[in-house]
């Protein structure tokens, strides 16, 4: 399988707020770094990654607004958006996603988001 196969299981295990569907569709020894914090690591890390998020959210919708791939790497320009109390919390990601296509695992993803602006519209909401 190529890589927009496995990208789009894992946005929809995320929009389906599923950590631990979106956690498998990562190899043991994949990374999940939101730059510039430091990568998770495997399925464990990634579920960690996403869970409270997800968990706190009503709904979850990643758009994606630009989309580039290789059979190995698809690149996401994205607005990930958040329902939380019944407001929506938007924040413009880009990110790059490495596939290993002969075991249709993610084995890197790496999301570029300006953190002073996911801090400033999530920030007190996550803190909750």
């Amino acid at each position: 399988m190529s890589a927009p196969p496995v990208v789009t299981r894992f946005l929809a295990a995320v929009e389906a707020r599923d950590a631990d569907a979106a956690a498998a569709c990562f190899a043991d020894d994949a990374t999940f770094a939101n730059v510039p914090h430091a990568p998770v690591v495997g399925p464990d890390g990634v579920r960690g990654l996403l869970a409270p998020i997800l968990a706190r959210s009503q709904w979850v919708r990643w758009d994606v607004v630009t989309a580039a791939h290789t059979p190995e790497r698809s690149w996401l320009e994205r607005v990930d958006r958040f329902g939380i109390d019944g407001d929506e919390y938007a924040v413009a990601c880009n990110g790059v996603v490495e596939v290993d296509p002969a075991r249709d695992l993610i084995t890197d993803f790496r999301d570029y988001v300006d953190l002073g602006e996911w801090r400033a519209r999530l920030g007190a909401v996550l803190t909750l």
